[in-house]
């Protein structure tokens, strides 16, 4: 068995025990632990009562958080002629059409979202292999494939952020930064569990929400209550 640092024996012996917390509670406790020599990214995981792998039990959506994820997001936008001038008017890292999708095809990404107009799908389909796992795919159930173009770049980079359900049905993604204030992290924390909720499909059955975990990039997690975050 690998032997724990000093740090990480530390932060596991302040969380020991610590189970089914508020959202208060659980942020107090990751927020103070997340020690590592730059900003560690807090994290959510989310266990729903789904099977993915059925059209009527797929959890996906998008949230704006409150406060910003505290991460700079680079966008590309599969765009022509006025559209690709809006995308650059607002901020878009790269834009591009065929071009694009042959520098993608080359294993090149430097990017973290993908946004089309409609009448390039087309172009952008033939991507679906190498963007559909990475969840890179836009889409237009969660405002990645649209003629406006200038506000999803503006989303994009203001915080708002994707969630997919995986195999398993866990549901995972970034709330903020472990230097946010405790209330602006609580607050981001609680809008995204919000957006899951109102995500649930039809055809799920039985227990919606089963778990719910908090951690920071380097640290241990902590679950919290699934009542007290669905505001039951």
């Amino acid at each position: 068995m690998a032997k724990l640092g000093k740090r990480t024996r530390a932060a596991r012996e302040a969380l020991a025990g610590k189970e089914n917390l508020s959202v208060e509670e659980a942020v107090a406790l990751i927020k103070g632990n997340a020690n590592a020599k730059f900003d560690e990214t807090v994290e959510i995981a989310m266990n729903l009562g789904v099977d993915p792998r059925h059209a009527d039990q797929m959890v996906r959506g998008v949230v704006g958080l409150p406060n910003g994820t505290g991460k700079t997001v680079r966008v590309a936008v599969f765009a022509r002629g006025a559209k690709a001038d809006e995308a650059k008017e607002a901020g878009a890292d790269i834009i591009g059409a065929e071009d694009l999708m042959e520098t993608v095809q080359n294993g090149t990404i430097e990017f973290d979202r993908c946004i089309a107009t409609p009448d390039m799908m087309p172009i952008v389909g033939r991507l679906g292999k190498v963007l559909g796992p990475r969840n890179l795919m836009p889409n237009p159930k969660v405002g990645t494939v649209t003629m406006d173009v200038a506000q999803a770049v503006k989303d994009a980079k203001g915080g708002q952020v994707q969630f997919k359900a995986e195999k398993a049905g866990v549901v995972h993604a970034g709330v903020g930064k472990a230097s946010f204030d405790e209330a602006k992290l609580v607050e981001n924390v609680r809008a995204f569990i919000g957006a899951v909720a109102k995500a649930k499909p039809s055809g799920a059955k039985g227990t919606y929400m089963k778990k719910i975990a908090l951690t920071s990039t380097m640290g241990p997690g902590v679950t919290i209550d699934v009542a007290d975050a669905a505001g039951e």
